[in-house]
């Protein structure tokens, strides 16, 4: 069965690579602790709120 599971972060400017990072250990830790035999699709999207503030969201599927 597919399963599909989000994952959210701010990002602020000066700090995108280290948020990205942390983001990523967040993933693979889910992936990891959950015993993810197979991804089968990572995808990102930029989000914007009225304030300006800019984060991303990732969108694992697997089985």
């Amino acid at each position: 069965m597919v399963k599909v599971k989000t994952f959210a972060s701010p990002l602020k400017i000066f700090e995108t690579r280290k948020e990205l990072e942390a983001l990523d250990a967040m993933v693979n830790k889910f992936i990891e602790e959950n015993k993810v035999q197979k991804v089968i699709s990572v995808s990102d999207a930029c989000t914007q709120d009225e304030s300006g503030s800019i984060g991303v969201i990732r969108v694992v599927a697997y089985e």
